[in-house]
């Protein structure tokens, strides 16, 4: 506004100049007209007496009246509501539009708000609108490092705000957030550079900032939604392939990966079918492997050039050995899917414990990973196992017995126990001295009588033990059987009949029965030197052996088991407890049962016994 009313002084002044000689100009105008700013200036012109030139371009339409108003005041007034401009040249007014001289000027040279710190090697930028030319210049001033903008980006204008940030950082961030792609040389350049097709910029799954591209195949059908997205970068110096990809061809996924990480290839057959595939930074071979898992396609890398296509194609196809060093091939080979073995022949060689794998190599791949995940050092566990008996027993055997026998002795024992044999002569000797104190006169024994007394008591404690030590592989069942075996006649008779007589055959078959401790072990060894045992314990024994040739009686007692130690621990089971009662007698007949009588004329035998069986176990981890 204070330029425009200077411009419009200037004009005042100039006219007031010229009424001095021009009286025209100090004249009062009544005028009426509807028309141009032509027609109206050239009607002042001649009402006035004036010289007025006007500009051809002044043809717009005034509708002005003015009525009792000096020439100089009409023009003044024109000038400022039409913005037009008036020249004097002697006598002649010469009326133009105005134009400002100011947009002709050179702008100011706008300061670009930049400053870098030497000593930690950060940058800090203040940008509105900038040049991203001047920006470079005023980076490579501050820190001494090259910017360099190319032609295509000469005219980006660039806006960022970034407080002391790492030197790459700071100018990673500043062409990521003005949609361009920053690259740094290896001689030490930073090059600013556009997108490329079908590029764009995201935060990756590092969560860095990074460019991947983007592209719809070109031979899709019309109307498919399928799309695909492929891109590498550089991970821990390897370049390494991320893709996203809903209903795309294989085919295509292969050409842009191959493309993209500058891979020489041939594809020997037609590659069929399509894939949803999301991966984040995966080699070459490794997403080749995923686009091709459950196709009938393989690959193989010969010289650097990966050979594509059908995996019964020549060439495609490979062999492989693999030397087992912990385990036997024939449990390996039972453990590898049916579905794995589909097109890959397998072939034992015992005398090395090795398989040999023929086929796609992808296949022999996925098994040999598998076989050597089984292929670990199985476990060796030993086992010790204390076995030990308490035997308490006890027996009884009294009575008089009495006979005929030749070379009898007297003589026996008293004490602790009276077992005392009494010969003719001691007996003859016995009468005689009772016949000495009565009158009754009890006569005397033949030569070779003799009498027994007997009357003992035994007590018996036993302890058997028994320590064997079984070693076996986890999972494999240890048994450990110790006992007897006896034999009971089976007699059999056969009557073969006949017209004149009748015919027996009698058949004798000896039938064993044994009679055992047995204890069987499973180990499983855990993760944590863990054993997990499974314990089975059976023990039978003969309770006595019959003379009559029938089958043995017999006590058996079994328990079973499961439970978890660690490794040299020793565990104890026990209380398996038998009790067995025996009684006997002979005697004369009647006579031995009566009261008082029958320890004359009888005898009697009474045994009783208690076992109690424990086991301690104690297994120990072998590697």
């Amino acid at each position: 506004m204070a330029q425009q009313n200077g411009r419009i002084q200037a004009i005042q002044k100039k006219l007031d100049s010229l009424s001095r000689s021009v009286p025209g100009l100090n004249q009062k105008v009544q005028l009426f007209l509807n028309g141009s700013l032509q027609q109206y200036l050239m009607g002042i012109s001649s009402a006035n007496g004036l010289s007025i030139s006007v500009d051809p371009k002044l043809s717009f339409p005034v509708n002005d009246n003015f009525t009792d108003v000096t020439a100089t005041n009409i023009l003044v007034f024109l000038a400022q509501k039409y913005n037009l401009d008036i020249a004097i040249t002697g006598s002649i007014i010469y009326i133009t539009p105005y134009i400002d001289p100011a947009q002709f000027a050179k702008p100011p040279v706008k300061e670009i708000i930049a400053s870098y710190n030497h000593a930690e090697n950060t940058l800090s930028l203040t940008l509105d609108n900038d040049s991203l030319t001047s920006v470079a210049r005023k980076i490579t001033q501050i820190s001494g490092k090259n910017v360099v903008v190319p032609n295509s980006l000469q005219s980006k204008r660039v806006s960022a705000f970034i407080a002391a940030a790492p030197f790459e950082t700071a100018i990673d961030k500043l062409a990521f957030s003005n949609e361009i792609k920053m690259v740094k040389t290896n001689d030490n350049f930073y090059l600013f550079q556009p997108l490329g097709e079908n590029e764009e910029l995201y935060i990756n799954g590092d969560k860095n900032t990074s460019v991947r591209r983007t592209f719809k195949p070109a031979n899709s059908n019309t109307g498919s939604n399928g799309s695909t997205g492929v891109f590498s970068k550089m991970v821990n110096g390897q370049k390494l392939i991320s893709a996203d990809a809903v209903n795309s061809p294989i085919i295509n996924l292969v050409k842009q990966a191959s493309q993209e990480l500058g891979i020489n290839y041939s594809i020997y057959s037609d590659i069929k079918g399509t894939i949803d595939i999301h991966v984040n930074d995966v080699s070459y071979d490794q997403f080749l492997t995923l686009l091709f898992k459950g196709t009938d396609y393989t690959f193989q890398e010969e010289d650097g050039i990966y050979l594509i296509g059908d995996r019964k194609i020549e060439g495609l196809r490979t062999f492989k050995s693999i030397h087992l060093q912990n385990r036997a091939i024939d449990t390996v080979v039972a453990m590898i899917p049916a579905e794995w073995k589909k097109g890959i022949e397998i072939k034992e060689f015992r005398e090395q414990n090795t398989l040999l794998l023929s086929g796609s190599s992808a296949q022999i791949r996925e098994i040999e990973n598998f076989v050597k995940q089984l292929d670990v050092l199985v476990p060796v566990v030993l086992i010790e196992v204390t076995m030990i008996d308490f035997r308490k027993s006890r027996s009884i055997a009294t009575g008089i017995s009495a006979g005929v026998a030749d070379s009898i002795k007297t003589g026996g024992t008293v004490l602790p126990g009276v077992d005392f044999t009494f010969s003719a002569t001691s007996v003859n000797s016995f009468l005689s001295s009772i016949s000495k104190f009565t009158s009754v006169n009890l006569g005397h024994v033949v030569p070779n009588f003799y009498v027994r007394l007997q009357a003992l008591e035994t007590n018996n404690n036993v302890d058997i033990r028994s320590v064997p030590k079984l070693t076996t592989m986890n999972g494999h069942t240890a048994t450990l059987s110790i006992g007897s075996k006896l034999y009971y006649k089976n007699t059999t008779q056969n009557l073969y009949p006949s017209a004149t007589t009748s015919a027996s055959v009698f058949t004798n078959v000896y039938t064993p029965v044994e009679a055992n401790l047995s204890v069987d072990i499973k180990p499983l060894v855990s993760g944590d030197d863990q054993v997990t045992l499974g314990i089975k314990v059976n023990i039978s024994d003969f309770t006595s052996v019959p003379t009559d040739g029938s089958p043995p009686p017999q006590s058996i007692s079994k328990f079973e088991t499961s439970l978890r130690v660690h490794s040299e621990d020793t565990i104890l089971l026990g209380g398996i407890e038998r009790t067995e009662n025996d009684s006997g007698g002979s005697g004369f007949p009647i006579l031995s049962r009566i009261p008082i009588l029958k320890w004359i004329f009888g005898s009697r035998t009474k045994s009783s016994s208690k076992v109690v069986t424990v086991l301690f176990i104690k297994s120990t981890i072998m590697r």
